[in-house]
């Protein structure tokens, strides 16, 4: 079965411990409805076990008093003592599940971890991704994204589509999602009409001009049979050509006699067709360096320069708010790891932080294959700062796979975050209003991170803060790798 993300025990029996241990990455354990209330609220379980005899108003008073939602309550789950003086039927109508607890496997809990998992994974499937996007259009062709310079590149793309204005030109670095943005302009433009893309820096000459224009039998040695070309095949659509500045020269001229004429002839024709494409072209590469330097031609950059869309790189101050809504977005759609049980669906904090500050030189493409990449290492629901390798290649050795009894030991949250969590404590005498105003997180998060830790003053670890060794009884771990 699936696991859960997160339990809340409020028990000290360790079969309830080693049963939620079973079905959750994360167990999160609570001396009392106090300390339960604070963890519920820090950490937004699935399910929340009570064990004894605790009355029913106060277990859903626990559960609501610290929830601003109230349809983000866990699933809460009791089992009674044997010398409970509460009936079954009294939890039942304050809105709890009553679990068994003399039986020796706690199977009503099993089924109600079931329960759960296939609703929270129902959930994930259904979930809105409204606020990755600026509008439709950007949805339409997955351009997360809602930072300045995103509206500026939508605001343009909107004008063009509006427009007839053909050739359009997109310049952006590698990776900045120019075919993403050729495509919005397409969709808006002629949605129900062919898109065809060509890669001008993929081809030698002879290919890319036979690619483009097509060929008569006859044209050359091999051309055994008529071939259409690209620019006949897309119709009244759109043919995108990446990379323009890769275009050889001799090639460039036959292109601008298209643009200004509106017809080509097949290699070896002598009949003129029509063009009825709208050609947009994108180039990672300055082109009024490319046309100082001869390698451009000086005509056809201005025949291309009408009204250019321009890809921010993520470094952009005006595109670095992005980094965090394309993480997710990446998160949400990646496939790369969709036969293990339990989906990868949220990354850390510390994760987005630290993926906020690099420069990102591969800008969009290599942020995709970074959170891939973790969710490849990642062994619980989470992404976190251990998963985040920017560049394996680079000297970093990508992590191992962990052993079944390495990832209980793992606590599922990365050892940098409780490394730096133990820091804080130590820089600050262990004054934890002060520790969570230094880590930017609120009091109650720092309480359940300690908790969870087993992190304890005064004693050898990290930087005199001890780090066990061992499993504790307050947070236990289990999770399944990719």
């Amino acid at each position: 079965m699936s696991h859960l993300r997160r339990i809340v025990v409020v028990s000290k029996k360790s079969q309830i411990h080693a049963v939620a241990q079973e079905l959750a990455n994360e167990v999160f354990a609570a001396d009392d409805l106090a300390e339960a209330a604070e963890i519920v609220a820090t950490v937004s379980p699935d399910v929340v076990v009570f064990e004894g005899g605790f009355a029913p108003s106060h277990l859903r008073a626990c559960l609501t008093r610290t929830l601003q939602d109230p349809q983000s309550s866990p699933m809460a789950v009791v089992i009674p003592a044997p010398d409970c003086p509460f009936g079954d039927d009294e939890y039942k109508q304050a809105g709890l599940v009553v679990c068994p607890g003399e039986q020796e496997n706690l199977a009503k809990l099993r089924e109600v971890a079931a329960a759960v998992q296939e609703t929270a994974q129902q959930q994930i499937l259904e979930r809105d991704d409204t606020e990755l996007f600026l509008d439709e259009t950007a949805a339409a062709v997955a351009m997360a994204g809602r930072s300045p310079a995103i509206e500026q590149t939508l605001r343009m793309i909107k004008l063009v589509a509006a427009s007839r204005c053909n050739p359009i030109l997109i310049v952006g670095d590698t990776g900045t999602g120019k075919e993403v943005a050729a495509r919005a302009v397409h969709t808006l433009r002629h949605r129900d009409q062919p898109f065809v893309a060509v890669n001008c820096a993929a081809l030698t000459a002879t290919l890319l001009e036979s690619e483009l224009f097509g060929h008569v039998k006859g044209a050359f040695t091999g051309a055994d049979r008529d071939k259409t070309g690209l620019l006949e095949t897309a119709e009244t659509g759109t043919i995108f050509l990446d990379e323009i500045s890769e275009m050889p020269l001799e090639l460039q001229a036959k292109l601008l006699r298209i643009l200004q004429e509106r017809s080509f002839r097949k290699v070896g024709g002598v009949k003129d067709i029509e063009c009825r494409a709208t050609i947009i072209a994108s180039s990672n590469r300055d082109l009024k360096k490319e046309v100082r330097e001869k390698r451009f031609r000086e005509d056809l950059y201005y025949r291309l320069n009408i009204c250019p869309i321009l890809m921010a790189p993520l470094r952009s101050p005006e595109r670095r708010q992005d980094i965090p809504l394309l993480a997710q977005h990446f998160l949400k759609t990646s496939n790369i790891c969709s036969h293990r049980p339990t989906p990868v669906v949220s990354i850390t904090r510390l994760a987005l932080e630290a993926l906020s500050r690099h420069s990102w030189p591969g800008n969009v493409r290599e942020l995709r294959n970074v959170i891939e990449r973790a969710i490849m290492f990642e062994t619980t629901d989470k992404i976190g700062l251990s998963s985040i390798i920017i560049d394996p290649i680079d000297g970093e050795p990508l992590p191992l796979a962990p052993s079944t009894d390495a990832r209980r030991k793992d606590f599922s949250l990365e050892k940098a975050e409780r490394e730096l969590i133990a820091r804080a404590l130590h820089e600050t005498g262990w004054q934890k209003t002060q520790a969570a105003a230094l880590l930017g997180i609120t009091r109650a998060t720092l309480y359940a991170k300690v908790k969870q830790y087993n992190l304890q003053k005064d004693k050898p670890g990290v930087e005199g803060v001890s780090l066990p060794a061992s499993e504790p009884a307050e947070a236990l771990s289990s999770s399944a790798p990719c």
